[in-house]
């Protein structure tokens, strides 16, 4: 038992507890509100479970999801889906509330753009709960569907400007969100991106690596190739050509992706892995002595917070990456990794040259540092003090 009597409601229409970037963020915050000793469900966009499923986490409280089928279902059109989003979206969670028999303490929104945080707050207001908004990202319309002027950008954007600041609470996962909220809302808490940091399994260490640098990529680089992978995959075929020899792995593109972005033939040195099942993302990014993150210098990029970045870290494995958002704070030069002096080819490459160059002995320091890192700063139970205090203050 927790304790409380009360629970959290942590409601969104994202996959949980796996599925997407943002279903990692939310385990993250849910797990250091049970370690507080919070009693917590999520309820999901998922089609299932219709009953709670409990899941392992360390505290004294509980955290349990079910699923209430807001998100679009898979091989739905984009009327079927453009419908959902932009009228009914909110229904079914709003409705799942109304029938719990207490009402939360608190409701904990992640995602869902404008017609979703409409009908949270609405529900909210009317029912006096707090509601808590957690703020992770701030999106460049001219890489949304439909562009700056379509509906799909409108919905965040008013989410953004209009709902959330109308929000009792805002969680931001950057110092950028932090500043932007807190002459808006009332309470405004900054949590980077958080995981079990202590139960992902880092193996022994490596005491030699192999005849090529070993970089690898894992995720999609999204419409906007916000990750710059051509740019990377670039660098590292003029590494290969300058006698420095280094293999990109690049997990989650096809290969036809791949060659889309390249513009033509895959650059020497870069191996394309393709789909992998997430649980086995984490060994495979533990076979190389760099993960690599380009990212342009940019409103979207300062404000959101990689989870790449963290979940490198986690695994001990130090980061190849020049500097937006707040990774300055965790990412030294020679030390978690290697810092890029801007996202261009030839600075990237200059970079992976200096890896190249590294000892066995200062590969194997880095990894530790990362892993230490990822310890103090990333593993969720470090934020369940801050954030049960912070529930705390947020009453009605």
């Amino acid at each position: 038992m927790s304790r409380r009597d009360d629970w959290v409601a942590c409601v969104g229409p994202i996959a949980f507890p796996w599925g997407e970037p943002g279903s990692r963020r939310v385990f993250g915050l849910v797990a250091s509100l049970a370690a507080a000793g919070r009693n917590v469900v999520v309820a999901s966009g998922d089609p299932g479970p219709r009953l709670p499923v409990p899941l392992h986490v360390d505290g004294a409280g509980s955290v349990c999801h079910v699923g209430l089928g807001e998100a679009p279902p898979s091989g739905a059109g984009p009327l079927r889906a453009s419908a959902r989003m932009f009228l009914t979206w909110g229904r079914r969670t709003v409705r799942w509330l109304d029938e719990q028999p207490t009402k939360p303490s608190h409701v904990l929104l992640h995602g869902g753009q404008a017609q979703y945080a409409h009908r949270l707050l609405r529900w909210c207001h009317r029912n006096g709960v707090p509601l808590v908004a957690d703020v992770v990202d701030w999106y460049n319309g001219r890489y949304v569907r439909g562009g700056v002027l379509g509906p799909l950008n409108i919905s965040m954007q008013t989410a953004l400007r209009h709902h959330y600041p109308r929000c009792d609470a805002v969680i931001a996962i950057s110092s950028l969100l932090e500043r932007h909220y807190l002459s808006r809302v009332g309470a405004v808490i900054r949590i980077p991106p958080t995981t079990d940091v202590q139960h992902t399994p880092v193996g022994p260490p490596r005491t030699c690596r192999g005849p090529a640098l070993t970089l690898v990529y894992a995720g999609s680089p999204g419409r906007n190739n916000k990750d710059l992978l051509a740019t990377v995959m670039t660098a590292v075929g003029k590494a290969n050509s300058a006698d420095v020899r280094v293999e990109l792995r690049i997990i989650g593109p096809s290969a036809d992706e791949v060659r889309s972005m390249a513009g033509g033939p895959v650059p020497e040195g870069v191996r394309v892995m393709g789909r992998m099942a997430q649980r086995q993302v984490p060994a495979a990014l533990r076979e190389a002595d760099f993960t690599v993150l380009l990212r342009r210098p940019e409103r979207a990029s300062d404000a959101g917070f990689s989870t790449k970045f963290c979940e490198s870290l986690a695994n001990g494995v130090p980061v190849l990456a020049n500097l937006t958002s707040d990774m300055g704070s965790y990412l030294r030069d020679g030390v978690e990794g290697l810092v890029c002096p801007d996202y261009s080819v030839t600075g990237l490459m200059r970079t992976v040259q200096r890896a190249a160059r590294l000892t066995d002995r200062d590969l194997t320091m880095m990894r530790l540092a990362a892993r230490e890192q990822a310890l103090k700063s990333f593993d969720y139970r470090m934020y369940a003090d801050s954030l049960d205090a912070f529930f705390d203050a947020v009453r009605r």
